[in-house]
């Protein structure tokens, strides 16, 4: 059996055009573009490098971007008070606040401070209720791009027994409710599963978004199962010179995909979706403050 490499790069390519082509609609429909405001406090680099993506991507499919660059010692006032400024400017469609925020400032308060209707993230609590309640609601991104994978390499979901391993808020739970949502049959694995191996092995989607780099290796896998590898952790590799990283994901791939009939890879899978998918929410939460009418994203 020879296995798929489900590549998200070139999904997300896809995805991107078809927003562009609603962004444009919304365009047309209310005078400007969709417009994605941006937060990002301190020198964090790994997020410096996301927030760059994430405003070349969004300006790449004809949609505005807003950029705010804070100081690592900004106080959870003056943010919370530039959110609520977002928030009545209605030039701005959506707000991410870039994560993790520095210690002084409560990131629950901050999130929840966003306006629903603009919360392109997703982690509002009115956004994470609608979704646990089945109704229509901005989606977190991540496990939003999963979903759009699995649904491109399977067809209808109705009916497998899916795994999610780990039960963050940002990916873990959303998980699982977007694969209810799909009738799986789900469960939720997480550090204090007992026989978490045996479980993972049960499953015909296995979602690895634990944090721990490689900890999924093949016996975790159900021969023929599709894996999708949320983790991008950063490993030591001597061989590549001193100081040097790799990057890999929660599963350990070579022996992942010897058993898996379909599987994403690190880097290339999952993350390219998380940014197409900012822009899909970008444009939804534009087309539903206005009222215009675009195709199912």
């Amino acid at each position: 059996m020879e296995t798929k490499i489900i590549d998200g790069k070139a999904f997300s390519e896809k995805l991107v055009e078809t927003v562009a082509v609603e962004a444009s609609k919304i365009k047309n429909a209310i005078g400007r573009p969709p417009a994605l405001a941006v937060v990002l406090v301190g020198e964090n680099s790994a997020s410096k490098v996301y927030v760059r993506n994430k405003i070349e991507r969004t300006e790449a499919a004809g949609m505005r971007s807003i950029e705010h660059r804070l100081d690592a010692d900004t106080d959870q006032a003056t943010l919370l008070a530039l959110i609520e400024e977002m928030n009545n400017d209605d030039a701005v469609d959506g707000i991410l606040v870039q994560l993790p925020l520095p210690d002084q400032i409560d990131e629950d308060a901050v999130i929840n401070a966003v306006a629903p209707e603009k919360d392109v993230d997703g982690f509002h609590v009115v956004n994470a209720g609608l979704l646990a309640t089945g109704q229509d609601s901005l989606v977190p991104c991540t496990p939003y791009g999963c979903l759009l994978l699995l649904r491109d390499q399977l067809g209808s979901l109705s009916g497998l027994n899916a795994v999610v391993v780990g039960r963050s808020n940002i990916v873990g739970k959303p998980m699982a409710q977007l694969l209810l949502k799909e009738s799986c049959t789900v469960t939720i694995a997480h550090s204090r599963t007992k026989d978490l191996k045996e479980v993972c092995a049960r499953a015909d989607i296995l979602v690895a978004a634990v944090g721990r780099a490689e900890m999924i290796d093949g016996d975790y896998v159900k021969p023929g199962a599709t894996v999708i590898d949320v983790g991008i952790n950063r490993v030591a590799a001597p061989e590549r010179g001193e100081g040097k990283f790799r990057l890999t994901g929660d599963v350990d791939y070579d022996s992942a995909a010897a058993k898996a009939g379909a599987i994403t890879p690190v880097p290339g899978g999952v993350g390219p979706m998380t940014i197409a998918c900012l822009l899909r929410n970008t444009a939804v939460a534009a087309a539903r403050r206005f009222n215009v009418d675009i195709a199912d994203i």
